[in-house]
């Protein structure tokens, strides 16, 4: 298995978006997430879309972004759009996607990292520290973390 970024696996692209759009996507068109995703393939340049692969199998994705939650736009940069195939979870892959970014996160610098989940109990695991709630358009609740680079946890 590896982590790679979609830019050298751009054929995995479309299932990509279709994951977040089918996850992530609400009440949000599936261009909206088609247009993250080819905007997040340049070498180097926020925002960066990851993903895991086990030989031509996608397994699972996560971002490095500049901003996921546009309430809070001061907060910066943010892991995102973390999702396993629903065939593949409980193995761990998860915490792989999230120990990429994390590494990725220090390599350009960042001293913190953050992320929001409308779940709690599940990033405190991976040594994400609460930080309160935000406000996710239109009016949903959601809880927010931190994630200090410095302290990569195994």
């Amino acid at each position: 298995m590896n982590i790679i970024p979609l830019y050298d696996a751009p054929h995995f692209a479309e299932q990509v978006v279709e994951w977040l759009w089918r996850e992530f996507g609400d009440s949000l068109p599936r261009d909206f997430f088609a247009s993250i995703i080819a905007h997040s393939q340049t070498p180097g340049k926020l925002p960066l879309t990851y993903v895991l692969v086990d030989e031509d199998q996608l397994l699972g994705t996560v971002g490095l972004w500049r901003c996921d939650l546009i309430s809070r736009q001061d907060l910066f940069p943010w892991l995102a759009a973390l999702y396993v195939d629903e065939r593949v979870r409980g193995k761990g892959l998860a915490g792989q996607l999230q120990r990429h970014v994390i590494a990725q996160a220090q390599q350009m610098g960042f001293q913190e990292l953050h992320l929001y989940s409308a779940c709690r109990d599940f990033y405190e695991r991976f040594g994400w520290e609460y930080i309160g709630d935000g406000l996710d358009y239109p009016d949903k609740t959601v809880h927010l973390y931190r994630y200090s680079c410095g302290e990569m946890t195994e």
